[in-house]
């Protein structure tokens, strides 16, 4: 199967969406399949590379000039490549392979994870719609994207191509450690989250809090972090390439979110072996097992938040208990899993576009990018 897979870029920044699309090329790539990836480029170029995906440089900006480049560019990889699935991650390259598919007959596929985002709705112009949680695909569909075109194939990431060169040494957290990994938005609850650690300070002196990730609201919650009388026991770590030598020490793993597609590092949080403690929001009970698998408390409640960390900070035994749990039924959550099911949503389309010609595709010089 030809398959071409857009992205806005490939940076290695930890961008969910990102990841699941680099993952889902790896692997289709490795099992047989043609992959190409058009974006603005990025570190992850490399690692395409060793799988065999061809990468192509294509800005999709929201500019005039560097959309009108685009739609040149991006008519010249079909007409030459000529694939079968074009699988769209962002809005914007699904707008691209639906306004300029003409007479090209390739299957359109989206993958909607923001679906709070008012732009998501345009996804489903798609052919097939994946969302990546029930509760995703739920909410597409009360905003009107027919039933018939959304498949649902969760996230998971474990066993991630991207995961499997360890470069980085180990590190060290002070005990007990709670630590979440997410983008410094409001969104993912981190305001709430240092509330609640705040609350439990006093009971728990020895305890200590690491906010591992990067964004544009990390500045707020300096300050919010600063205002407390524990600053010196929140520790703001950035964004970590690496971020599973964290989960390996943590001992309590919290995802504050207030909306939440899935929660990808909820798997590897998983894997790792943490307790976890997290929103009952949108697709988080999915990855939690319906709560079998970690604490699931109300968003945007800092006071259940910390009543639901406390019992796992005073009693050994609750803790390594919710650990154990953490760590059943991980299968599911494997990115061959999600690979698998992903190929499925392609050959329900490729079986409507008959009459495929064989092309063996070469990359011209000027696909990769330098």
């Amino acid at each position: 199967m030809r398959i071409l897979h857009l992205l806005n870029d490939i940076q290695a920044i930890g961008n969910g969406i990102i990841n699941v699309a680099i993952d889902l090329a790896c692997l289709q790539a490795q099992a047989g399949h043609s992959v190409v990836v058009a974006s603005a480029g990025g570190e992850y170029d490399r690692l395409l590379s060793t799988y065999g995906v061809q990468t192509m440089l294509l800005d999709q900006r929201r500019r005039p000039l560097s959309l009108a480049r685009a739609a040149k560019a991006y008519r010249s990889l079909v007409q030459t490549f000529q694939p079968e699935i074009v699988h769209a991650h962002m809005m914007t390259g699904v707008i691209l392979a639906w306004a300029l598919r003409g007479r090209s007959r390739y299957g359109l596929v989206s993958t909607v994870h923001n679906e709070f985002q008012r732009s998501a709705i345009l996804m489903g112009i798609a052919d097939r719609v994946i969302a990546v949680s029930q509760a995703v695909a739920r909410s597409m569909q009360q905003r009107g994207v027919p039933p018939q075109k959304l498949r649902v194939v969760c996230n998971g990431t474990l066993g991630s191509p991207r995961e499997q060169v360890k470069t980085l040494p180990s590190v060290v957290l002070q005990r007990p450690a709670i630590a979440t990994i997410a983008g410094m938005y409001h969104r993912k609850g981190i305001a709430d989250l240092i509330a609640a650690f705040a609350h439990l300070a006093d009971a728990f002196p020895a305890a200590h809090l690491y906010l591992i990730g990067n964004g544009p609201d990390r500045p707020q919650f300096e300050a919010l972090a600063a205002s407390t009388a524990v600053s010196s026991q929140i520790h703001f770590e950035g964004y970590q390439p690496e971020p599973q030598r964290y989960l390996r020490e943590t001992d309590i793993f919290v995802l504050a979110s207030r909306q939440e597609p899935f929660g990808l590092v909820l798997s590897e949080a998983r894997e790792a072996g943490c307790a976890i403690v997290a929103s009952d929001v949108d697709g988080i009970p999915e990855a939690l097992d319906q709560g079998a698998a970690g604490l699931l408390v109300p968003a945007m409640n800092p006071t259940a938040l910390a009543d639901a960390i406390a019992p796992l900070l005073r009693d050994p035994d609750v803790l390594e208990r919710w650990k154990t749990r953490s760590r059943q039924n991980l299968d599911w959550l494997s990115v061959t899993r999600v690979a698998a099911e992903t190929l499925a949503v392609y050959a329900e389309l490729v079986a409507q576009y008959p009459g495929h010609s064989t092309v063996t595709w070469s990359a011209p010089d000027s696909v990769n990018p330098p």
